[in-house]
C-alpha cells in the first residue's frame, strides 16, 4: 500500500494543504490552451485544482493513489478519472493539455525525464503542459515520499528538444520565489 493509500494520510495532506490550491496556476493555461481542451491532471490528490481545471476544460483527473481516486468519486461520480502512475502515465489516451501542481518533484531526474517523454507521447500536435515545481536544488525524503527541489535552468534544459518553453515563472507559495512553473509546448 502506497503512503496516500492510507485514509489517515490523505486527510492529514488535506488538512495541511488547506488554502493551497492552483487557482492562479489555471488561470496562466488559459492563456496557452483554448477552453474545451482536454486536459489530464498528473496526481490530482483531493480534486481541489481539478475543479477549477473543470470550470475551463474537459478534465480526466489521475493519481497513484486509489484512495484519492476514490474519495473524489465518492463526491463527484461521474468524474473521469484514472489510476496513473506520474512517472510512467500508462494510457492509451490522447490529450490537448496536461497539468500537476507540486506533483512531479516526487521524481528523480531520470523518472522526470522519463515522464516528459511519455507526456509528448500522448499530446496532440501542439499540445500544452503547465507543471508546478519547488525551486532549489536538493533533495528530501518524508515518509518514504521524494521531495526534490529542482533548479530553474534544469528544468529549461530537460524539457529540450522535445517541448517550447512558451512561460516560465518563480512565484511564492509559502515563501518568496519557492516555486516555479512552467508552460510548455509540444514541439
Amino acid at each position: 500500500m502506497g503512503y496516500y493509500d492510507d485514509p489517515k494520510n490523505i486527510q492529514q495532506y488535506i488538512e495541511m494543504a488547506e488554502g493551497f490550491d492552483g487557482r492562479e496556476l489555471v488561470a496562466a493555461l488559459t492563456k496557452h490552451l483554448p477552453s474545451g481542451s482536454e486536459v489530464l491532471e498528473l496526481g490530482m490528490g483531493p480534486g481541489v485544482d481539478l475543479d477549477h481545471l473543470s470550470q475551463h476544460y474537459q478534465v480526466t483527473g489521475s493519481d497513484i493513489s486509489q484512495g484519492f481516486i476514490e474519495r473524489y468519486q465518492e463526491i463527484h461520480p461521474d468524474a473521469n478519472l484514472l489510476r496513473l502512475d506520474a512517472e510512467t502515465i500508462q494510457t492509451t489516451r490522447k490529450f490537448d493539455g496536461i497539468y500537476s501542481n507540486k506533483v512531479l518533484h516526487h521524481l528523480s531526474p531520470h523518472q522526470l525525464a522519463g515522464s516528459f517523454d511519455k507526456q509528448h507521447a500522448l499530446l496532440r500536435p501542439g499540445g500544452i503542459v503547465l507543471h508546478s515545481f519547488w525551486l532549489g536544488d536538493h533533495e528530501e525524503f518524508m515518509h518514504g515520499l521524494r521531495f526534490r527541489y529542482y533548479p530553474e535552468d534544469f528544468l529549461h534544459l530537460l524539457v529540450k528538444p522535445k517541448f517550447l518553453m512558451l512561460e516560465s515563472a518563480v512565484y511564492a507559495e509559502l515563501e518568496a520565489g519557492d516555486s516555479l512553473y512552467l508552460i510548455l509546448e509540444k514541439a
